[in-house]
């Protein structure tokens, strides 16, 4: 794990309710650079997320580690991938296979809050993210 994600994983154990963990992710989706108009595309559309989600994956200049890119047009969403992206980003595709996100979301407190057609997107995120780093 990167240490941004770290201090991520760290802030929310210290947040107790979820009306305080959801406040942090509307700041946290805050963070998530946009994507222009001209790459939110049908071929960049994420299926089977409730919300219009908006994922690029690929290398960092280094070509070694993963660089993957998204948005979203709900402000929950843009944090729930702000913490998605900080959690594999930097990483190597090795890593990113062996990394299991649907835990790591349990273990911040969020699977559970999450409505099940909000968990089905994440997990499609995850999975495209995950396909991505087993196929290099």
């Amino acid at each position: 794990m990167n240490k941004n994600y770290q201090k991520i994983k760290q802030d929310f154990e210290k947040l107790g309710s979820w009306q305080l963990k959801y406040r942090e992710l509307m700041l946290l989706g805050k963070n998530l650079p946009s994507l222009s108009d001209a790459l939110k595309t049908n071929d960049a559309k994420v299926a089977g997320c409730e919300s219009n989600v908006w994922l690029y994956t690929g290398f960092a200049e280094d070509e070694t580690t993963v660089l993957c890119t998204a948005d979203s047009d709900t402000r929950i969403v843009k944090g729930l991938l702000y913490i998605i992206l900080t959690m594999v980003n930097g990483l190597t595709p090795d890593e990113i296979a062996k990394l299991d996100i649907a835990d790591e979301f349990e273990s911040l407190g969020l699977a559970k809050q999450l409505s099940e057609s909000r968990g089905n997107g994440i997990r499609a995120i995850a999975s495209a993210i995950t396909q991505f780093a087993k196929a290099h």
